[in-house]
């Protein structure tokens, strides 16, 4: 399995030689490091790679201890693997964007965009009350929320509240072009997640 921690840094666009324009989003992702590997054969009880993205000037001592001998890196993120990728990498490796190819399909998932609190035309795509006369000031109310012998507001109903700022996947993604040399990974479409925020690009395998 392919996977790597990265910065989304913008949105762009890439011309490809016969005149197509591809919306694509630039990621960096410098080079993360192996902070720890975990083996089904082990007290761990399975396989997983752990994995650090940045650097951190200032971590705490917990933190420090288990990344004795390392870089202090600011996001670590833990992978499930199979035994054979467990066994291939060992603590310190680095996972370079060149574990990519072009036109790999990947999915990538980080933390959405905040929006605060929304009320149900915009949270939930409602249509809303007639815009007719005897309407004043309900044209973007929820209406009824059920029956009235309840009692009580069933769980899961779709009212307003806080919206956004949550873990997000986007699946069905293509990596259009690599730059080894900066550290950037161009990805086809729109990625979740603000300007500089952390997200996790995970492809085949």
């Amino acid at each position: 399995m392919k996977f790597i921690i990265g910065k989304k840094l913008e949105m762009s666009q890439i011309f490809k030689a016969d005149g197509n324009v591809i919306p694509v989003t630039a990621v960096l992702a410098t080079p993360n490091v192996v902070t720890q590997v975990k083996m089904a054969e082990g007290k761990d009880g399975y396989n997983a790679v752990q994995v650090g993205f940045g650097v951190d000037k200032k971590i705490k001592k917990s933190l420090a201890g288990h990344l004795k001998s390392l870089a202090p890196v600011k996001t670590i993120k833990e992978f499930r693997v199979d035994s054979t990728d467990a066994t291939a990498l060992k603590r310190g490796d680095e996972i370079t964007v060149e574990v990519f190819a072009e036109g790999d399909e990947v999915r990538v998932s980080g933390v959405s965009k905040g929006k605060g609190f929304q009320g149900v035309v915009k949270r939930h795509g409602f249509h809303g009350a007639p815009k007719s006369h005897g309407h004043k000031d309900q044209e973007r109310m929820p209406g009824s929320i059920g029956a009235g012998g309840v009692q009580r507001v069933f769980k899961g109903k779709r009212m307003a509240g806080h919206m956004g700022d949550e873990n997000t996947t986007v699946t069905g993604l293509n990596i259009v072009a690599i730059d080894a040399e900066k550290n950037i990974l161009y990805v086809k479409g729109a990625l979740p997640g603000a300007r500089n925020s952390v997200v996790t690009i995970y492809g085949p395998g």
